[in-house]
């Protein structure tokens, strides 16, 4: 397969990320940031990925899938849990498919690989957020069997805000 026909006449080839991908990792990552417009706010390093994805206790994993030896796609994921379920799931973090790759296969394979791993290990469903402008994403996910939860909405705590709860006088109590 080459970057002028990319749909894979076979799976593409997907392997567990090691600590040796934190410099194409980050790459991907950069490029979700860069295709989003958030650029300024995307802040990792590769040091960071390495710590905590790579590390004794990980705070993620990842797969990525290549053409040859060339990393063209990455699906960073992590434990989730639905008390509403019941049961342990799997949340997707980021999922990238270099441009000249997409439509090929690859981002259906790293989802139905996570979707494998996660029921081997006892996990019933996958989770993810996609930005609300990217509507090809969403459409994506549609046409894998995701649906799109209406009823909920995604909140954050970070940065300044973070902090202060956590120094206020609640946060102090706990």
């Amino acid at each position: 397969m080459t970057a002028n026909h990319p749909h894979p006449v076979n799976p593409p080839q997907i392997r567990p990320a090691t600590a040796q991908d934190v410099d194409d990792i980050h790459a991907m990552l950069f490029e979700i940031a860069r295709a989003t417009g958030c650029e300024d706010k995307f802040k990792s390093t590769p040091e960071d990925l390495a710590r905590d994805g790579f590390g004794p206790n990980p705070a993620f994993e990842a797969l990525i899938a290549h053409d040859g030896d060339t990393p063209v796609a990455l699906c960073l994921y992590f434990p989730s849990y639905s008390t509403f379920r019941g049961k342990a799931g799997i949340y997707i973090q980021d999922l990238f498919v270099a441009p000249e790759y997409r439509g090929g296969g690859f981002a259906r394979h790293l989802i139905a690989k996570v979707a494998e791993r996660a029921r081997t290990r006892g996990q019933h469903y996958i989770r993810l957020s996609v930005d609300a402008e990217n509507i090809i994403g969403q459409r994506f996910y549609a046409r894998i069997g995701m649906r799109h939860a209406h009823d909920e909405r995604i909140h954050v705590l970070d940065g300044d805000a973070f902090d202060a709860l956590i120094d206020s006088p609640y946060g102090a109590s706990v």
